[in-house]
């Protein structure tokens, strides 16, 4: 054999071993496919094969030659055996397991015959030897034939099987030539052109790797990138055009575009797709997928998001900003005003009627009339900087920036109040009560402060009933009054600063003191201040309660002290307690309810639905239940029958229009309809002795006043002659159990007299 085919094959192996290890690093990559190891593997026995054969030229006949063409020999069957799966793993042909085992089979066949003398058990033992060769060759280019031929060859490709005819037709000419030089100069070109092919593949797979690779790190970090984007973008059509251009820019496609579109539910879908059509890889189409969920789920967070913005941000019925969004805008405004030294006004609505429109046409009626007063308040003011929003049921407000001067507010309050009738709820329409409060420059920035001036002057409008009112100075210093006042009686029923004064209630006839009243007295800093002063911001605020409940504890000690029964005035608001009762229980204890007439106005009684039952109650445990002023108020006849009352109080004035016919023709009225029902009568407000005489002569059979006994700390009591007005003091100690007259009626409800009955106290 020549010299330089030797170093020919040792220079080719030499080679194709370096590129083995360059196989190897590609195998070990994070892909790391089936070709790759099988290219691998196709490599190394190539390398080896030219190995043996170099080396063949450098060794001796003799046993060691011998071996080496052995193992030259099973690396040719191993290199031919290892063509089938590669070429499925790299051309991907049909399933090789026949395949591989019929060339298995052929070869190990000759593996074992090889050391077999064969010379004398067949006439030409090289054709055998040649057969044994070509036949499992044979077996492998078959396959080969046909998984090339399902393949559409690209250009290494198409190299790959030139060198493969090449070394084919060479090792079949190395088989077949009868030279032995020839054919074994033959035997070691063959692989050559093979291996050339094998390699260029290779490395040409291995850049097509590496590239794959730097794509997916590429397409990782991109996914990564507009996964972060979706959390700061807040635009889904923005976020798919991130998302596209990405796509572009990485897998080379100019031509890629993008869609997005919202199926039910709030969900969207997003498509990534090549206008031209072109057909991109698997990882390519998976990389498109994955950036098409990105924004898919990033649309629908998005949507989310808005809709619970709205949820906590807006009225879902009008659309408007709620209460939250108004106090957020609203500090906004003041801040910027603060700093440009600009005034600020918040005007504040209420919906008149609305209630009633609610409780004649329904909830559906009621909710478009709110919608048409948040329409027209969003078109009131179109020259204006202004913020409409809805703060409750039926109250909006419009914070209105840098706001003009306190005319031309007035003339905006009244053109809203005038600028909206609606009369769809029958023939009372329904209007607007309009309140303004301005903040200026130099105030405290408080939109807490400023929300209760407006309001506060919308309820001035609505108690004036002119429409619109304007907070100015005489409205915040009422306020200021108020606050104090209010304050101030806080703290003195925290102190126990509130007193009873008793006012006696007689006989007419005898001018006996039958009963006393519980008055409440509020002493400040040694002054007394007559309910008159305090009684509505007490109800107002609710220390009603406490305060009646501490003068009806005072009045159960003042009927232990004065052995005579009490009346005590109950409000309203204490009977629409939830424990009404057991705070009336609690206060005067568990006896004697007989001695204990509780009073309660006559609106009062009809408007609280609750004190009905409390009252029944209480009547059953034996106290009376008195109505208090009555005739100012509005219950009918019929409902008086109804009601849980033993008693009718004529209120003061009737009693002061007695001087006149009709007066006296009232109060007759009233004497009548007590006595056909069975109840006492008891006149209030009687100052002078003429005033007595009538109602003594009408059958009035109890009255108070001035006149008879001003209220006292003590029990006073009349003396012998009522037109002196003398008043005594009856000693609080010593005294022992005695019968006082309480008028009771003793026929019933039929109309029958009133007499004095004694009870034992």
């Amino acid at each position: 054999m020549p010299t330089w085919v030797t170093v020919l094959q040792l220079l080719a192996a030499g080679l194709v071993g370096g590129f083995c290890v360059l196989q190897w690093v590609w195998w070990r990559g994070e892909v790391r496919p089936a070709s790759a190891a099988w290219s691998l593997a196709w490599s190394i026995d190539m390398a080896l094969v030219l190995l043996a054969g170099g080396l063949f030229a450098l060794t001796t006949a003799g046993s060691v030659r011998d071996v080496l063409v052995f193992v030259h020999a099973q690396l040719v069957a191993g290199f031919l055996i290892i063509a089938i799966p590669a070429t499925r793993a790299i051309a991907g042909g049909p399933k090789f397991r026949y395949w591989l085992w019929a060339a298995i089979a052929l070869f190990t066949a000759r593996a074992v015959l090889w050391w077999v003398p064969m010379d004398g058990l067949v006439a030409d033992a090289d054709v055998l030897a040649a057969g044994l060769l070509l036949l499992p060759t044979a077996v492998v280019i078959s396959y080969v034939v046909v998984a090339v031929g399902r393949t559409r060859l690209t250009a290494f490709g198409s190299l790959l099987v030139i060198a493969g005819g090449e070394s084919l037709a060479i090792f079949t000419a190395g088989v077949l030539v009868r030279d032995s030089g020839l054919r074994a100069m033959l035997a070691a070109l063959w692989a050559i052109p093979l291996a050339v092919g094998i390699e260029v593949l290779a490395l040409n797979r291995l850049r097509d790797a590496q590239d794959a690779a730097v794509r997916q790190n590429q397409m990782r970090d991109a996914l990564a990138r507009l996964a972060n984007s979706a959390w700061f973008v807040k635009d889904a059509d923005g976020l798919l055009l991130t998302a596209r251009d990405e796509a572009r820019t990485i897998l080379r496609d100019p031509s890629l575009e993008g869609s997005l579109r919202p199926i039910a539910r709030d969900r969207f879908v997003t498509e990534l797709f090549s206008a031209d059509k072109i057909e991109h890889t698997p990882q390519a189409r998976t990389f498109l997928i994955d950036l098409a969920q990105i924004v898919s789920a990033a649309a629908e967070r998005y949507q989310l998001s808005e809709r619970l913005h709205t949820t906590a941000f807006a009225d879902p019925l009008t659309r408007l900003p709620n209460r939250r969004a108004v106090e957020e805008h609203l500090l906004a405004m003041l801040e910027r005003a603060n700093v440009e030294r600009t005034r600020v006004s918040l005007i504040y609505c209420d919906l008149d009627g609305f209630k009633r429109v609610n409780d004649s046409y329904g909830h559906a009626h009621g909710d478009a009339l709110l919608v048409r007063v948040a329409d027209y308040l969003r078109s009131a003011l179109p020259d204006r900087e202004s913020f409409v929003g809805r703060v409750g049921g039926d109250e909006f407000v419009i914070v209105l920036a840098r706001a003009p001067q306190d005319v031309d507010l007035v003339a905006i309050a009244r053109a809203m109040r005038e600028g909206f009738v609606d009369r769809t709820g029958g023939s009372r329409p329904a209007r607007l009560t309009v309140g303004v409060a301005t903040w200026v420059p130099g105030d405290v920035v408080d939109a807490d402060g400023l929300v209760r001036h407006a309001d506060t002057a919308m309820l001035e409008a609505k108690r004036s009933r002119s429409g619109f009112r304007v907070f100015d100075r005489a409205l915040r210093r009422r306020v200021e009054a108020e606050r104090h006042q209010r304050a101030a009686l806080e703290a003195a029923v925290a102190a126990g600063h509130f007193t009873a004064y008793f006012q006696p209630i007689v006989d007419a006839q005898t001018l006996e003191i039958v009963q006393v009243e519980a008055l409440a007295r509020w002493d400040h800093h040694g002054n007394l201040i007559l309910p008159a002063d305090w009684l509505e911001l007490a109800e107002e605020s609710g220390l009603i309660v406490p305060i009646g409940l501490e003068v009806l504890s005072q009045a159960r000690r003042a009927l232990e002290r004065f052995q005579m029964p009490v009346s005590v005035n109950v409000a309203a608001r204490q009977l629409a307690e939830p424990d009404a009762l057991e705070q009336i229980e609690t206060a005067w204890g568990d006896a004697f309810w007989e001695h204990l007439t509780l009073e309660i106005t006559e609106s009062a009684l009809v408007r609280t639905s609750s004190a009905v039952p409390v009252l029944s109650e209480l009547r059953a445990r034996g106290a009376r239940i008195a109505v208090d002023d009555f005739g100012t108020g509005y219950s009918s006849l019929a409902r008086i029958a109804r009601l849980p009352v033993d008693e009718l109080k004529i209120d003061r004035s009737f009693v002061r229009d007695m001087g006149t016919e009709r007066g006296r023709g009232v109060v007759r009225a009233i004497v009548a309809l007590a006595h056909t029902h069975g109840l006492s009568i008891v006149a209030e407000g009687v100052e002078t002795p003429g005033q007595l005489t009538a109602l003594a002569d009408m059958g009035v059979t109890r009255v108070q006043g001035n006149f008879l006994g001003r209220a006292a700390a003590n029990l006073p009591v009349r003396g012998p002659r009522p037109t002196t007005g003398a008043t005594a003091v009856v000693a609080e100690a010593g005294r022992s159990l005695r019968s006082v007259g309480v008028p009771t009626p003793i026929s019933g409800r039929d109309g029958g007299r009133l007499t004095a009955v004694p009870r034992r106290l």
